[in-house]
């Protein structure tokens, strides 16, 4: 148990940290914000913190890095799954004084200089993409010493873990690895604005623990993942469905309407080609629109951002490669072209919508065809026991390239490497 007058000092110096991060020198704790600081910081616990979009998560682990590092606890590992969301997040760090560097696929060349930075102890976080956790050298050259010096793990988003599917889910499973590595006494932190209890049961498990779990305050260390769970309902948010009967109908009523919808917002679509389609079409007709999706250049892709923000554009025209991370309060409106694949889904996407105005519209305008759609999409990566078979009976004690490895079991490049990744988290085959 820790002491009332640790407990206040943990307080005062939490909210004095809170006051950098927001620049108000008058912010208080929303509900539940100083509980998770302090399970983290006094009692080194396991938290899941599900809370809605925009209710501050990112400050409770940026206030409880500070007063651990000041405690002379190690950086803080963040695990964030989203590159844009990774930006945002550095520079929410630095104007709370905290030093954030970042390890990704976009920054190989600076590679050397965080770890660099690590060795001088000059970093206080380190985020990192899932993918990091299945590259071989970082597995076996960073992240050892990395572990040693853990003052945090935080994962980001941890709806992820239950919600991004069979081919992002192996990333997701080293997390395991990595935190049965870890000191008993390192705080580990689970944020998400959505979790029912199939996610709550998947994030305990990933955290090495039982699934049990508890929704009270802290009273000491134990084993179970406390959870600080508030509410999800968004009263600024106008929610509608409208029943078209088919993909002609549904953008004819875009067509005819979109200029009547407030603000500038998101247009969700459920493929790539429905999105370049539908933004097109848009266009044609006068309208200002971009398309982003995960195969947009990356240049294009922050350009729309930034135009969007500014209100540049009316919409963009996007899959859900545009969701977590992107930040915009005064977001007017949200429409869906097709239902999302699950109730997590569609809140985490509505949740960009209304988040400091009195009210934005959303709606859903669902087809008859999204469940298959979303069929397809979860079988058709989906590594079945006969092609596992093939690749392990390909195998010897001699490593082979992943381009041999394709033609010999006459499977393409992507599906095989899904499949090679998900061998090696289980321990079938390893990459060297």
């Amino acid at each position: 148990m820790t002491s009332h007058a640790a407990t206040a000092g943990i307080r005062d110096e939490a909210l004095e940290a809170l006051h950098a991060l927001v620049g108000r020198p008058d912010a208080e704790f929303h509900d539940g914000q100083y509980e998770a600081i302090e399970s983290l910081v006094a009692d080194r616990r396991r938290a899941l913190v599900v809370q809605r979009t925009g209710w501050g998560k990112s400050a409770v682990y940026f206030v409880a890095t500070l007063l651990l590092r000041r405690a002379g606890a190690g950086p803080t590992v963040l695990v964030s799954p989203l590159l844009a969301l990774m930006r945002d997040q550095i520079a929410a760090a630095e104007r709370a004084g905290v030093r954030a560097v970042a390890i990704n696929s976009t920054n190989a060349h600076e590679w050397a200089d965080v770890l660099e930075q690590l060795d001088r102890d000059e970093v206080d976080v380190l985020l990192v993409s899932p993918e990091r956790l299945n590259n071989p050298s970082f597995r076996e050259q960073q992240l050892p010493a990395l572990v040693r010096r853990i003052g945090m793990l935080v994962v980001d988003e941890a709806h992820c873990i239950s919600d991004w599917g069979h081919d992002f889910r192996p990333d997701y499973r080293r997390l395991r690895e990595l935190i049965a590595q870890m000191p008993s006494d390192v705080p580990v932190l689970a944020t998400t604005a959505t979790a029912n209890s199939r996610v709550v049961s998947d994030v305990a498990e990933q955290l090495g623990t039982s699934t049990a779990h508890r929704e009270v305050e802290p009273s000491g260390s134990g084993s179970e993942v406390l959870t600080i769970r508030g509410p999800l309902a968004r009263s600024s948010l106008r929610l509608g469905v409208l029943r078209l009967p088919d993909a002609p109908s549904r953008l004819a009523w875009l067509l005819s309407h979109l200029d009547d919808l407030p603000g500038s917002g998101i247009i969700y679509t459920l493929t790539v080609a429905a999105a370049v389609d539908t933004a097109r079409l848009l266009r044609e007709r006068g309208h200002e629109v971009r398309a982003y999706t995960g195969q947009t250049d990356p240049d294009e892709r922050a350009e729309s951002e930034s135009m969007l923000k500014r209100n540049e554009v009316k919409a963009l025209v996007a899959t859900s490669a545009l969701g977590m991370g992107f930040d915009k309060p005064d977001l007017g409106f949200v429409l869906h072209l097709g239902a999302p694949s699950s109730p997590v889904a569609y809140y985490q996407q509505v949740g960009r919508a209304g988040r400091a105005s009195e009210s934005a519209d959303v709606l859903l305008l669902p087809g008859a065809e999204d469940r298959d759609i979303w069929h397809y999409f979860a079988t058709a990566s989906m590594p079945d026991r006969e092609r596992a078979e093939r690749v392990i009976a390909a195998l010897g004690d001699v490593p082979v390239s992943t381009p041999a490895l394709e033609a010999m079991v006459d499977i393409r490049r992507t599906p095989l490497e899904l499949l090679l990744k998900v061998l090696d988290v289980d321990g079938a085959v390893r990459r060297v």
